[in-house]
């Protein structure tokens, strides 16, 4: 009996983190994700609610920002074009010619994959906006003036789930290591940049683009993990239909 529950184990284990199986390598490695994002989220969460030390230090850093924003117009032109290109129209658009581009390259799950987690992410940030209510800084002469809440913050929030998405696509298909971590990279400095011009501007907090990368790293691991076995069971179940003929 003993022997024969080892075995069950064991097997169970080893097909976690096998990467052929339909609930596999991919599904654990998504349930991290998850977990490790909500757990993060939940910490950030928690200490904005109780004016924990984190609400001190997003005082500090707005105020210091917006005083150099203000002495560089360049800079702050720059930042204001990428701000508003991953504003909610700006992040549909690219949406949409990221799915058709998928499409295209007959990625049609990729591409569902997409469409969930941008979109879904973003109505799932409106959600959480209002379940915590924060508002957004105020400064005397403000560069942006938003009458949306703050936290968390939704532009960093839809950047994380297009760029992971695409990383995702992109670093399945990449020939060696170096491409993959090339990939990761400069998806995640794009993230760092759109996250980057909400603070230089004053449309959030530093808080609010941290739980906004980690809600979008949870929303993403869900979508793409979900159509990932969605694949694989289509997939399964086709080659069982054949095996019968």
């Amino acid at each position: 009996m003993n022997e024969s529950l080892t075995t069950r184990l064991h097997r169970f284990a080893v097909a976690r983190f096998s990467p052929q199986e339909q609930f596999g390598l991919h599904l654990t490695l998504g349930v991290l994700v998850l977990l490790l994002a909500m757990a993060g989220f939940a910490r950030i969460a928690g200490e904005v609610v109780n004016g924990a030390p984190i609400t001190a230090l997003d005082l500090r850093l707005a105020n210091w920002l917006h005083v150099h924003a203000h002495a560089s117009a360049w800079l702050r032109n720059v930042l204001l074009v990428v701000t508003q290109l991953h504003s909610t129209p700006g992040m549909l658009a690219l949406t949409a010619l990221a799915g058709w581009w998928l499409v295209r390259r007959d990625a049609r799950h990729w591409m569902l994959a997409l469409v969930a987690a941008v979109p879904g992410g973003m109505l799932l940030n409106v959600a959480m906006k209002h379940t915590f209510e924060r508002a957004r800084p105020h400064f005397d002469e403000p560069i942006l003036t938003l009458t949306t809440y703050s936290f968390p913050s939704g532009h960093t929030v839809a950047a994380t789930l297009f760029y992971g998405v695409l990383a995702c696509y992109l670093t399945r298909h990449a020939r060696s290591w170096g491409r993959r971590a090339a990939i990761v990279l400069a998806a995640c400095a794009m993230v760092l940049l759109v996250a980057g011009s909400r603070l230089y501007l004053g449309a959030h907090y530093l808080s609010d683009v941290l739980a906004g990368m980690l809600e979008g790293c949870a929303w993403l691991a869900i979508c793409v993990t979900g159509v990932s076995t969605l694949r694989r069971r289509q997939a399964a179940r086709a080659g069982r239909a054949a095996s019968e003929y």
